[in-house]
């Protein structure tokens, strides 16, 4: 029963902080030495996995519509479609490259490091700071933006700089539309995700016991479910530059993430 409950809660962490701009990664980390979560690498890996999985999923069905939108653009060869897929396409190529050139040299990364997640945290909470007194615009995502956006969710790979919350910021920094940064930013990552998983699942990285499945799949809908609140909630709250709230979150848990991170508790 605890490790059901384990997964919920690492389910509920992920769905959460996957769409709001907290680092998801930063907070399974965080939460994963907290509650002394002690599987294997590879188990650990897996977990990690299918929440992501989640997240992936409950994105499609809050953008199904923008998504078949482009694909049926794609096949008619709308212009408007066809550029879109174009820069989302090149905005996953720096994380792309950095996740296939240093991918061991990553994992060691999300190894319990929870001091450089909360450095990394201050960094997101400064971020969101800068962006929430970036002016308002209409302006939509270029293809040089789309680069820069691109370094930016590359960036945000090390745990505790929220992916989200480096490309939202990023974008409305660069004067894009709000929302259209939002749908961006989520819409950006699910074939990196999608790419990921079936990278581990081909590389035969994943294992798992048949006492594993059903905490799995406690986790899984604790984080479909979740994320489908979190990023709907996201979307509102960046039309209403509330991102500050959230960089003094960053900074409570940074501050938390420190602590543990030099033994002082």
């Amino acid at each position: 029963m605890s490790d059901i409950l384990e997964a919920i809660l690492l389910g509920v962490i992920q769905g959460l902080t996957e769409f709001l701009p907290v680092s998801s990664s930063g907070h399974l980390e965080l939460a994963k030495v907290i509650t002394g979560y002690d599987q294997s690498a590879s188990e650990s890996m897996m977990m990690t996995v299918i929440l992501h999985a989640a997240t992936a999923l409950s994105t499609i069905v809050i953008f199904r519509k923008e998504i078949i939108e482009i694909i049926s653009g794609l096949f008619s060869f709308e212009k408007e479609q066809v550029e879109f897929s174009g820069k989302i396409i090149l905005s996953m190529v720096p994380a792309a490259i950095v996740g296939v050139m240093f991918d061991e040299q990553l994992e060691q990364l999300f190894d319990k490091q929870v001091l450089l997640v909360g450095l990394m945290l201050i960094v997101t909470g400064a971020l969101l700071f800068l962006a929430d007194k970036a002016k308002n615009t209409t302006k939509k995502v270029s293809w040089s933006n789309a680069i820069v956006i691109g370094i930016a969710q590359m960036i945000a790979i090390l745990p505790g700089i929220s992916r989200s919350g480096a490309t939202i910021s990023t974008s409305v920094l660069l004067g894009v539309d709000r929302t259209r940064a939002a749908k961006f930013s989520f819409l950006m990552v699910v074939p990196l995700i999608l790419g990921k998983m079936a990278k581990d699942i081909l590389g035969g990285e994943l294992s798992y016991a048949s006492e594993d499945l059903v905490p799995l799949a406690a986790g899984f809908g604790a984080a479909f479910v979740t994320g489908l609140v979190a990023c709907t909630w996201m979307i509102a709250l960046v039309k209403k530059s509330k991102l500050s709230y959230f960089a003094y979150y960053c900074f409570a848990v940074a501050a938390i993430a420190i602590a543990k991170g030099l033994g002082l508790f």
